[in-house]
């Protein structure tokens, strides 16, 4: 690329552009190769702008990782919501669960970088990242119906969420082979949603019970 061409480039972008320019192609990256994908100095390259041009907006490559992960979790968590507005005979849960297979499976470099990175751990409370990830859970939540004594709905949606995760990154890494094949990701996914339902109301039933 020429001198001029470079110029001309980064001229084009304002000072909020840039960063957001990065984000988009930081997630365009992750979701080719997975988070290690993510280069700031290739990311510069591609958008023709100069080497410390990213460094004005991002400190070093986990702070792009955390905006890129937040931007990730709005994305997922807009794809859950449009998810249980459909109309549909399965239960809102079931949705979430089958919405949240696909998206591991279809996105999974974008998924790893949500997911498998240690970025969302290291996130402080109240920060972009850590709403964005909490808004996720809040969902599942929501789909297990109203709040529930003894945490009841929060042990469920644990239950659940780590269990379909479970099924992604096994699927993902090709373990779920021979008779476990058989069985199929989507149906092994229903399953545990129902055994979740179930189990929630039966508990929701023993806690009245015992009040």
């Amino acid at each position: 690329m020429s001198p001029q061409r470079v110029r001309k480039l980064q001229n084009t972008y304002h000072h909020g552009d840039l960063r957001d320019a990065l984000v988009r192609g930081a997630l365009k990256e992750a979701e080719r190769g997975g988070p290690e994908a993510i280069s700031i100095k290739a990311l510069a390259k591609q958008l023709g702008v100069s080497q410390p041009a990213p460094y004005r907006h991002f400190a070093d490559r986990e702070a792009l990782l955390v905006a890129v992960t937040a931007e990730a979790f709005r994305q997922f968590n807009a794809m859950l919501r449009e998810a249980t507005r459909k109309p549909s005979k399965r239960s809102k849960l079931s949705r979430i669960a089958q919405a949240t297979l696909d998206f591991g499976l279809r996105r999974n470099g974008i998924y790893r970088l949500m997911f498998a990175t240690r970025t969302k751990a290291g996130a402080p409370k109240g920060s972009e990242l850590h709403l964005a990830a909490m808004e996720t859970f809040g969902l599942v939540l929501e789909a297990l119906g109203p709040p529930t004594a003894g945490f009841l709905r929060e042990r469920h949606a644990l239950a659940i969420w780590t269990g379909v995760h479970g099924a992604v990154m096994l699927a993902e890494q090709g373990l779920l082979t021979g008779k476990a094949a058989r069985i199929g990701i989507a149906d092994l996914v229903q399953d545990m949603v129902k055994q979740t339902e179930l189990a929630l109301a039966a508990a929701i039933q023993d806690a009245g019970a015992q009040a």
